[in-house]
């Protein structure tokens, strides 16, 4: 097996559950990580652009999780379309190259998301016709590109769209949220009442194993993309009150109206744009449609064509992931 991406947050989780199940794995990363350095992998440094280094970690190799990938809402065009585009591109080639029967990408609800609500919709929805961040657009396309690259006799491919991961060793979007807390900046954006759809990572990750499971008997997944998250859908203030009193932090109380986010956020992109700056905005017109809109997903076709079946309950996940919670905390106050 190949896991692309196998030294991030989702990645290491598919490398672990696969290496459970007594599966040899290769890793193709950028870098370097102790996490990696274990009985049963084997870790190979390249980059998605470099189509004969991507095309020589693909050789005996049954099946590829193509989790890698430019993450963020903010940047230039060719780097998200270099890596996420192309880089997927070269993943599809070199399958096709070194005969792999197999080929799970992780994608993302965001391909579909066009601004407006999405509350338990499925995999019938279209992708947009314009977008507000590059990162979505980059996967949208290479989504496309998986999904039109099926040949359910000889190369089956599956899109799996899991919705905000969280869990244990997350180093991005919970140590944010906690982060801006902490230090006050944190607002909550619009009403409050918007619902959303999230993926406790281990779930997220068992799902990419169930769907390869699958796909090496069946063709019916092959070829589609599918929602993957928790069967119920969560207010998303009111988890993140739950997070911040769990963390010792109190409720968010400062609000502000969507109309006024989105209209800072395009104020930020244009200054951030013209004058060049260095990181991200604090606010974008992407960062506030998903913050006070609802979204959410129903995972009824992943249930019903491979069996998706979350192993970990919320509850559980939530009581894994405090360890973590007080060491960013804890970490947020120095």
């Amino acid at each position: 097996m190949l896991v692309t991406g196998g030294g991030g947050f989702l990645g290491l989780y598919i490398v672990e559950q696969l290496l459970a199940q007594g599966h040899q794995v290769r890793v193709y990363c950028r870098g370097r990580y102790e996490a990696l350095q274990r009985p049963g992998v084997e870790v190979v440094q390249g980059d998605l652009r470099d189509a004969a280094a991507v095309s020589a970690a693909c050789r005996n190799i049954s099946a590829v999780f193509h989790v890698a990938a430019i993450p963020g809402v903010w940047g230039p065009w060719k780097r998200y379309y270099e890596t996420n585009t192309l880089g997927t591109s070269n993943v599809i080639a070199g399958c096709r190259e070194n005969g792999v029967a197999r080929l799970i990408y992780t994608s993302s609800p965001s391909v579909v998301f066009d601004g407006a609500d999405q509350i338990d919709a499925d995999e019938s929805l279209p992708y947009p016709s314009s977008w507000l961040c590059h990162y979505p657009h980059s996967k949208a396309l290479a989504e496309q590109e998986v999904l039109a690259s099926n040949d359910s006799q000889n190369f089956r491919t599956i899109s799996l769209r899991p919705h905000l991961i969280w869990g244990p060793r997350d180093n991005h979007l919970m140590p944010r949220l906690i982060q801006r807390a902490v230090s006050g900046r944190l607002r909550q954006v619009g009403d409050g009442k918007n619902v959303v759809s999230i993926s406790y990572v281990e779930n997220a990750a068992a799902a990419h194993i169930q769907a390869e499971e699958r796909l090496r008997t069946s063709t019916v997944p092959a070829g589609k993309p599918y929602f993957i998250n928790e069967p119920e859908s969560v207010n998303l203030w009111s988890w993140v009150n739950d997070l911040l009193k769990r963390a010792g932090l109190s409720p968010v109380r400062r609000t502000i109206s969507f109309q006024s986010a989105y209209r800072i956020g395009a104020v930020l992109e244009t200054a951030f744009g013209v004058l060049r700056l260095s990181g991200e905005p604090p606010m974008t017109r992407f960062v506030a449609q998903q913050l006070a809109g609802s979204h959410s997903y129903s995972i009824r076709r992943a249930v019903e064509d491979f069996g998706y079946a979350p192993p970990v309950t919320m509850e559980e996940g939530i009581r894994r992931m405090q360890p973590d919670v007080d060491r960013w905390t804890k970490a947020c106050r120095k």
